[in-house]
């Protein structure tokens, strides 16, 4: 594999301290975008740690898969030391008091700050004033432009869409091309029910109520982005694709523009090649001032609970959300670092060489945290949006955005933990 020059400094940052020879079993998600990340990673690990053996179990199908495996495993206690996953998902954990605080291992560190451990970013993996996870990876919704068609369509590369109204007439354009062209596809199934959260959050909406007893995406910001989505199908005649066929379909030169995460940039740069130009660019229609994107990625969790283990595993996800670590992150994938290190130092002349990764780093200051649905039917409740989102984009349901809507909001206010008080 080839070496990056962070992997070098890694290497040659010298020799942590010791523990006794220890084994450690760590599982992540998504292996087709990680698999080389944790290689990279842990080969530097064990030039600092040689006395720590990580055992990587088989990757995660998603985010979803990896809650529900751990779940499992502990009912006979099989779980893996570290596991990394969603954002959105670490609460169910932390419910379930299966995630280990890690207020305790970073009391002991002298300048955990000046790691680049920022506050903001020990606030996404924080739940009841407590640490659970330190984040591994952070992505944002970008678009991505396939500049040949845009041109063809008439449009100007110089003066991309900002608006979905912008980007839904564009979309028409580019559709008429031809029959096997796409103007648009919209990351709606993306897991977690993210891109539902960024039509709401962009428009300064949100899940639930403060005390997080009640629906409030039924409201005007909920039709508005019900009613997009439905545009999206409607108008812009957006094709029902699954998650992988939507993104070989763009790959292949076949989408005009494609609204996804910054986590594929680096596998979807390395399939384009010379096919087309691509330009990536920032989410549409974020309202200003009040308008927020949803955080998407992974953090790490402890879920040892021997002592050995949890020294041996604090180490591990230590160095993983280091500087250096997450500069390799960014590297090997299209996420942005969320440790301040990394930028800082590990990677002055990345962005320079690699202009597309900086539509998401731009956004930055509009990042919120990816919602996490309280109480044990929190991933049956991804299930029901992301049910009555399909039957929008199959044109099931497409004539009647509303209905589906009020639909939703009755069904996830059915599966709403009852109120204690």
């Amino acid at each position: 594999m080839k070496k990056s020059l962070i992997v070098a400094a890694a290497v040659a940052a010298g020799l942590g301290t010791a523990h006794a020879e220890t084994t450690i079993e760590v599982q992540y998600p998504y292996g087709h975008l990680f698999n080389e990340t944790h290689e990279v990673i842990y080969e530097a690990f064990r030039k600092e740690h040689p006395d720590i053996t990580v055992k990587f179990r088989s990757p995660y199908e998603s985010y979803e898969d990896g809650s529900q495996k751990v779940l499992k495993e502990a009912i006979t206690r099989k779980m893996p030391d570290v596991t990394f996953q969603g954002l959105n998902r670490v609460r169910v954990l932390v419910e379930r008091d299966l995630a280990q605080p890690l207020e305790p291992f970073i009391a002991k560190e002298a300048d955990f700050s000046k790691e680049g451990y920022h506050k903001a970013m020990l606030d996404i993996g924080t739940y009841g004033g407590q640490v659970y996870a330190l984040p591994f990876a952070v992505s944002l919704p970008i678009a991505y432009y396939n500049l040949d068609l845009v041109k063809q369509a008439g449009g100007d590369p110089n003066d991309l869409p900002d608006t979905w109204e912008e980007v839904i007439a564009l979309s028409k354009k580019i559709d008429a091309l031809g029959p096997d062209t796409h103007g648009m596809f919209f990351g709606w199934n993306i897991t977690g029910n993210w891109f539902w959260q960024a039509l709401n959050f962009s428009q300064g909406g949100a899940m639930l109520d403060a005390k997080e007893q009640k629906v409030v995406f039924g409201g005007d910001i909920g039709k508005w982005s019900i009613e997009t989505l439905a545009r999206f199908n409607n108008e812009a005649k957006m094709p029902n694709l699954g998650l992988k066929d939507s993104f070989q379909v763009f790959v292949a030169g076949k989408v005009g523009m494609f609204f996804w995460s910054t986590s594929a940039l680096a596998n979807i740069s390395k399939q384009v090649g010379d096919k087309f130009v691509m330009q990536t660019g920032p989410y549409p229609s974020v309202k200003a001032d009040i308008g927020k994107l949803p955080a998407g990625g992974n953090g790490a969790v402890m879920l040892a609970t021997d002592p050995e283990q949890q020294a041996a595993a604090w180490e591990f996800i230590k160095f993983t959300t280091s500087g250096r670590g997450a500069a390799v992150v960014a590297e090997t994938t299209g996420y942005m670092p969320p440790n301040r290190k990394a930028n800082e130092l590990y990677l002055k002349d990345f962005y320079k060489a690699h202009p597309n990764h900086m539509a998401a780093v731009k956004q930055l200051p509009l990042l919120t945290n990816w919602y996490a649905f309280p109480g044990k039917n929190g991933l049956k409740i991804t299930d029901v949006i992301y049910d009555d989102m399909q039957s929008i984009v199959t044109g099931q349901r497409a004539e009647e955005p509303l209905k589906v809507l009020e639909d939703m909001v009755r069904d996830v206010q059915k599966l709403l933990p009852e109120k204690t008080s």
